[in-house]
């Protein structure tokens, strides 16, 4: 049922793996310094167990995701909801107010521990729904579902690993650029763009009354390639801090999970 099959390797290969990367890096990092900010009204041991709580999470979810991603490759009207579902968390990223740190923590002060817990997961659940999905937006529609699958499943891997090896650096992106959410977020609004378009095709097919177009690959990846340029460009004009403070608080950020992953795996948190 989930089988894989390795695609050609062509530029467009490379260019979906190269965006891949770039996505699941920014998301992973934004997910961390979403984590990081919701236990901090936490008090000492309790802090660190619901974070070790969320990171679990954030791997389970994620490899659930690539698994379900199957489903979504094969079914049309699966894709027209992960198409619906990307268009709303790009629009809602740009029109919804930005929240400060101090707001998120102001808000979390009035959570418990099982309230915090249910939250992280459901951040958790949100991110990992938001990669696999963009993940699957990429592929051409006329690649066969294992090709297809192994892409997304290679993406799923990358974001796990990029979780740890590649964390300090986007989070230190993140801390001094910040408006490189921007970047992701236009690029997942125009890769949910191609997905509505493929949507209405395959629905085309099954459905002949119904309007369809083509997007020809070169103008997709035109635009994406526009969006990355001038995306970085402005997000790079006003940094918010310096490159010593940026890494001060990444590194202060992946020490935290770190800790938390080896007193989990030792049993420390839980008090043995």
């Amino acid at each position: 049922m989930f089988g894989l099959e390795l695609p050609p390797i062509t530029p467009e290969f490379w260019a979906i793996l190269g965006t891949l990367i770039l996505l699941e890096g920014l998301l992973s990092a934004d997910n961390a310094l979403v984590l990081a900010v919701m236990v901090r009204h936490l008090k000492g041991e309790l802090q660190r167990k619901a974070l070790a709580y969320g990171i679990g999470g954030a791997v389970v979810l994620r490899i659930v995701g690539v698994l379900l991603a199957s489903y979504i490759l094969e079914y049309w009207w699966l894709r027209a909801f992960g198409a619906a579902y990307l268009a709303y968390l790009a629009i809602s990223h740009f029109v919804k107010h930005k929240s400060t740190e101090e707001d998120a923590d102001g808000q979390a002060k009035g959570r418990g521990f099982w309230a915090t817990v249910v939250l992280l997961n459901l951040t958790d659940l949100a991110f990992s729904v938001d990669s696999i999905l963009a993940g699957v937006a990429l592929i051409p529609r006329g690649m066969p579902r294992e090709q297809g699958l192994t892409i997304v499943v290679i993406g799923g891997i990358i974001g796990l690993i990029l979780m740890r090896i590649a964390a300090t650096l986007f989070l230190k992106l993140l801390n001094k650029y910040p408006a490189f959410d921007n970047v992701a977020y236009a690029l997942v609004g125009w890769i949910a763009v191609k997905l509505g378009v493929e949507t209405l095709e395959a629905a085309h097919e099954v459905f002949p009354w119904v309007p369809t177009v083509h997007m020809p690959t070169a103008l997709f990846w035109g635009v994406m390639g526009a969006i990355a340029v001038i995306g970085t460009f402005l997000a790079t004009r006003h940094p918010v801090m310096s490159d010593a403070e940026a890494d001060a608080r990444a590194q202060a950020i992946v020490h935290e999970m770190d800790d938390t992953v080896a007193d989990a795996a030792d049993g420390r948190i839980d008090g043995r």
